[in-house]
């Protein structure tokens, strides 16, 4: 999980355990160490070779955008395949089609009130309960 936003990020990981998925979540508050982590500290995602990796990206990070993250993730080899949802609170058209066209699995908008925003990472968190997520080459 990508978000530099702490309220966010816990409300984002109760409401998908609450949704009964127990995988590792592992959180990142900026860019630069969530890479560092994905694509290890030469770059060439390596590192995630075998991993089953599913990202949860903010777009708005205080150090580069998620739309930088995106596109680095699906460029490279190793980590391409990883599936990525969205979640930030940009609803801009432009936005949501430009992260579309870099690979984005699933863009969802953060509602602005917390019982509509717990309510869709419940859901979310349903969604991964069910979904196949492939190994990385």
């Amino acid at each position: 999980m990508i978000e530099d936003d702490e309220g966010h990020a816990r409300l984002i990981e109760k409401n998908i355990r609450r949704a009964g998925v127990n995988n590792e979540i592992l959180p990142f508050t900026n860019g630069t160490e969530a890479l560092d982590y994905l694509l290890g500290p030469d770059g060439s995602g390596e590192v995630s070779a075998g991993r089953q990796l599913l990202v949860l990206l903010d777009l708005n990070l205080p150090d580069m955008t998620g739309i930088d993250i995106l596109e680095r993730l699906k460029s490279n080899q190793h980590t391409r395949r990883s599936p990525v949802v969205v979640l930030t609170t940009t609803d801009d058209a432009r936005e949501i089609q430009r992260c579309y066209d870099l690979g984005a699995n699933v863009y969802i908008t953060k509602p602005v009130n917390y019982e509509g925003f717990a309510n869709a990472i419940r859901q979310l968190g349903l969604f991964f309960a069910v979904m196949q997520v492939p190994e990385t080459d």
